[in-house]
């Protein structure tokens, strides 16, 4: 099975050289995935945890797998006390699922961004 780029339509994957997902035979990797959409970003690390989500299970989708084959999250988080809320939007996502997970705490490429999240998924 050849592998496939998957694009989440940003112009920043071009200028960085990177997929939004990457399939290759029954595994997908996807990116470190921030709560931007359209270019815009909420205040809350909450709302930010969730579009992220959403915009992971899209990439997810299009190569053929969804959140339940997730296996493996890292989440990175700029401040300490987010941890509980980010927590929270984790476990409802991937609740019976329960993939291996890394959380850090680092600053991000963005001062509005409070959160990122990457995963690996294979397909079942």
């Amino acid at each position: 099975m050849p592998r496939q780029l998957i694009s989440s339509g940003s112009p920043f994957e071009e200028v960085a050289g990177y997929s939004r997902a990457v399939a290759d035979g029954r595994w997908v990797f996807v990116a470190g995935t921030s709560g931007f959409a359209n270019g815009q970003i909420a205040d809350g690390v909450e709302e930010q945890a969730e579009q992220a989500f959403a915009t992971i299970a899209g990439a997810l989708e299009q190569a053929g797998a969804s959140l339940a084959d997730v296996v493996r999250v890292r989440v990175f988080i700029t401040e300490a006390q987010d941890f509980e809320k980010v927590a929270r939007v984790c476990g409802k996502h991937f609740k019976g699922i329960r993939p291996a997970n890394t959380t850090v705490v680092c600053g991000l490429v963005d001062p509005r961004m409070r959160v990122e999240i990457e995963v690996t998924a294979r397909k079942s």
